[in-house]
């Protein structure tokens, strides 16, 4: 028998989720948000149940279920996981050196990044996708892609994602950041930690604790990395 089944939802779902706004926050859908267009009134509703998919746990159950998480974790300190990027000759690739660089500091949560990547792809279409790199760090093994075997592209499953010949467009909120997409200011990812707003724009600064760099590579026609440090709650 599952050791989480005694739990109701399980922990792997429950472990995506930084606290029990996030949680909430994960129950709404942009259709949702789109007819309340209040962020604490959706809270409220999945929380007494009227939203969501499921049975929506109670601020204790889900605070219990993060302190078995919490226990289990610690257990594993002493086998430290090893970088999906350590001991990759990554001198001649300066994007993945990029990367390899902000590896540590996102998956220990002080860090999120954004990747904004734009190139061909198999059927020579441009395309373009902002990309979470933490969720992308936790969904797939990047070990391919830091052994050259495989090459990051923009899905459309990331936040946005856009392609040039085609003129599809797809946008997707991650358990990390909320998609944004304003009319006059453009497109936005609001970071669901602490709430602070990231603006892709290259005309205007990317917001409070956040930094734009572009990387100079003949990997991809472009790459920019926007990168937020986090202030993770005691």
């Amino acid at each position: 028998m599952d050791a989480d089944a005694g739990l109701g939802l399980g922990l792997s779902s429950i472990e995506q989720y930084a606290t029990f706004e996030d949680y909430l926050d994960g129950q709404v859908s942009e259709t949702d948000m789109f007819y309340l267009e209040d962020e604490d009134l959706a809270r409220q509703l999945v929380e007494l149940g009227y939203r969501g998919s499921g049975d929506t746990l109670k601020r204790e159950e889900f605070e219990a279920r993060k302190k078995v998480l919490r226990e289990r974790s610690t257990q594993k300190t002493n086998v430290p996981k090893q970088l999906a990027s350590a001991n990759k000759d990554l001198s001649q690739k300066p994007f993945l050196a990029a990367l390899a660089s902000r590896e540590e500091l996102v998956r220990n949560g002080k860090l999120t990044s954004i990747i904004f990547i734009r190139d061909h792809n198999s059927k020579d279409q441009e395309v373009s996708a902002y990309i979470d790199f933490t969720h992308r760090l936790k969904i797939e093994n990047f070990e391919p892609y830091f052994e050259g075997r495989k090459k990051l592209m923009p899905k459309p499953t990331d936040l946005s994602y856009y392609n040039w010949e085609t003129q599809t467009s797809t946008s997707n909120s991650t358990p990390n950041f909320q998609v944004i997409a304003d009319n006059e200011t453009g497109l936005l990812f609001k970071n669901k930690r602490d709430r602070k707003v990231i603006n892709v724009d290259p005309k205007q600064p990317p917001g409070d604790n956040s930094t734009r760099t572009e990387i100079q590579t003949d990997e991809y026609l472009q790459v920019v990395i926007y990168d937020h440090m986090t202030r993770r709650k005691s």
